[in-house]
């Protein structure tokens, strides 16, 4: 069943395009009852083979599918999640005719560094950086991006500062790119609750608790998350081996740490954090996404509107969809990213 759809003002999408999307991915999609996260029974669907490719920094490792002269889509993931975030939507948008690329991020699965003595540096710029780096390898002039969580910052850091080449953009909850500043700003104590984790991973006893029992706290940031997704343990085991990277632990310290200013990063780096902390608006064509049941911190769509100049839409997925809003409701994700594709 796919999500409904509200349409805003600046909508640059009829309903007939939506409906039409959603209709073919339903033909394709097997039964899968988005608003419970419960799936039809079956083998578990895996991205693979990987593939690997020397990008910038690191030796990246990433799932391809569709034809390979496609229009690029790149599906980025989020934190403590991983390329399965897109099993789903993988294979919805490659019927559709989509080039599609599901990388890992740094600290992440196959994905590794190249040198030892690279500094595992998580702040926002140096992930959108290797997006860029992997584009480059890929001999990938400009793809539309989309992401949750992570990943979708970072996809907006790459719309916001290489426009040039981000043909169009979905995000999930909006626009999220921050700075070291904003991260200074004290928020109402129920808001400042919800980053608990953040506040934990400041201190050297969170650093050791998520390197000793990172299963069972990603687990639990999923049950948080997304209250009313019944993910069963396959589908969790499935992308807790990612968690298993060896820099996985450092690198989700550093962001965090690197948000709220405990951390310093790289000065290679700073110009493109200069230019973000201006909180630069994005003119691509733009999709934001969000679930009505999403129990992470996220900003009102109506906080973010304005920094989209371009095309713009806000879509709400109901039926209790959390914030792994791509596994949980794949139809309307990748309806978004095909109706934004091809305007």
């Amino acid at each position: 069943m796919s999500a409904p759809v509200h349409m805003p003002r600046r909508s640059f999408l009829g309903t007939a395009a939506i409906g039409v999307a959603a209709a073919q991915f339903a033909a394709v999609l097997p039964a899968f009852a988005q608003s419970t996260g419960t799936r039809s029974t079956g083998p578990l669907k895996r991205l693979e083979p990987l593939k690997t490719i020397d990008a910038g920094v690191l030796n990246v490792g990433y799932f391809e599918a569709g034809p390979a002269d496609g229009a690029p889509v790149i599906l980025l993931h989020g934190w403590p999640y991983d390329i399965h975030t897109y099993a789903d939507v993988a294979p919805l948008l490659a019927a559709a005719g989509f080039r599609v690329i599901v990388p890992y991020l740094r600290g992440y699965g196959a994905t590794r560094f190249l040198s030892a003595d690279t500094p595992r540096n998580g702040q926002q710029a140096a992930i959108a950086v290797d997006m860029i780096a992997l584009m480059d390898a890929l001999k990938i002039q400009t793809a539309t991006i989309a992401g949750c969580d992570w990943g979708a910052r970072t996809a907006c850091i790459m719309a916001a500062l290489w426009p040039q080449r981000v043909k169009a953009l979905v995000s999930v909850s909006g626009y999220l790119i921050g700075s070291q500043e904003a991260g200074k700003v004290p928020l109402p104590p129920q808001a400042e609750l919800q980053w608990w984790y953040q506040y934990y991973f400041a201190t050297e006893r969170g650093r050791a608790g998520y390197e000793k029992n990172r299963h069972d706290f990603a687990k639990l940031i999923w049950q948080l998350a997304s209250p009313k997704w019944n993910f069963d343990a396959a589908t969790f085991d499935r992308s807790a081996v990612a968690f298993e990277n060896p820099d996985h632990v450092a690198i989700t310290v550093h962001n965090y740490r690197w948000r709220l200013g405990l951390a310093e990063g790289e000065a290679k780096y700073q110009e493109l954090e200069n230019r973000l902390a201006k909180a630069p608006v994005i003119t691509v064509p733009t999709i934001t996404l969000e679930g009505d049941a999403n129990g992470a911190p996220h900003p009102e769509p109506s906080a973010y509107a304005k920094k989209f100049s371009g095309p713009y839409e806000h879509r709400l997925a109901s039926g209790g969809i959390g914030h792994n809003l791509p596994q949980e409701a794949p139809e309307a994700f990748a309806a978004a990213v095909v109706d934004v594709a091809r305007r």
